[in-house]
């Protein structure tokens, strides 16, 4: 198992990333923001008090995968941060309670078997460059957070991929979604 990163997304008006846009895709949105911090590690890293809002996940062991499907992705994917990547996105999502109702292989069925979420990830792969959150079990107000970065040449593969997972029948499980669009500053 991955040993947990903690990792806190603070809004406000300082960060290494500037927020150029935050778009509600369904349910209720976060407050505007100027800026966006990433910090990595003990929540003591940061401070709060003065920011916005604060997103907290956890990059831990994956979930829904399998052996060949994880192979692929790390055989691809490439690290978070190149110089080249100087657009991000971060997608916080929730699912209904009709998908926590559902069982570990029943999620699998409609997440991969039926929506392919894994197979179109993978091929925006190397250009993109992801990492997934998971907050639920923090008592977080979203389920995933995920990361994207991408170098802006790429915005139309990312782009392509969003469409492309916001039409399967996973999506009809997301109660919740935020599309915070950033640039490196």
């Amino acid at each position: 198992m991955t040993v947990p990163l903690h990792v806190a997304f603070v809004a406000g008006t300082s960060g290494a990333w500037a927020i150029s846009d935050i778009v509600c895709v369904t349910g209720e949105t976060l407050p505007r923001a100027k800026a966006l911090a990433v910090h990595e590690g003990s929540s003591s890293a940061y401070r709060a008090d003065d920011a916005t809002w604060v997103l907290r996940g956890v990059v831990s062991n994956e979930r829904y995968v399998t052996r060949q499907e994880r192979d692929a992705l790390e055989s691809r994917q490439q690290p978070l941060g190149r110089r080249s990547a100087t657009r991000a996105v971060l997608i916080p999502v929730r699912k209904s309670p009709q998908w926590w109702a559902l069982t570990q292989d029943e999620r699998r069925e409609i997440f991969e078997e039926r929506s392919r979420h894994i197979r179109i990830g993978i091929a925006a792969l190397p250009e993109v460059a992801r990492r997934l959150h998971h907050s639920r079990d923090l008592g977080e107000p979203f389920d995933f957070l995920t990361w994207f970065d991408f170098a802006p040449e790429h915005a139309g593969i990312f782009d392509g991929v969003l469409t492309e997972l916001r039409a399967t029948d996973e999506w009809r499980y997301v109660d919740r979604e935020v599309e915070i669009r950033l640039d490196r500053r």
